[in-house]
C-alpha cells in the first residue's frame, strides 16, 4: 500500500473487512512527510473484499478510505 504523507504526524493503516471488523493494522506510529510503500501480509486471510483506512493526525488532519480486492 503506497502513500505519501505532506506533514509530519501520527499515521494508522487499518485494514477491515466487507463487514467492518478490523483484520490488521499495518502501521501506528509518528511518521515524517514522505512516501511510504507498506507490504501487507493477507496469507492468512480468505478472499475477498476488504477496506483500508489511512489517518494522519498533525497541522493538516488527512483521512481516506479505500477498496482492496484480494484473491488467492
Amino acid at each position: 500500500i503506497l502513500f505519501n504523507a505532506s506533514t509530519n504526524g501520527f499515521a494508522k493503516l487499518v485494514v477491515f473487512d466487507i463487514l467492518g471488523r478490523e483484520v490488521a493494522v499495518l502501521v501506528s506510529e509518528n511518521i515524517k512527510a514522505g512516501e511510504y510503500a507498506i507490504n501487507f501480509n493477507a496469507s492468512n486471510l480468505p478472499s475477498g473484499v476488504y477496506m483500508y483506512k489511512l489517518t494522519i493526525s498533525g497541522e493538516n488532519n488527512f483521512s481516506a478510505t479505500k477498496k482492496l480486492v484480494l484473491v488467492k
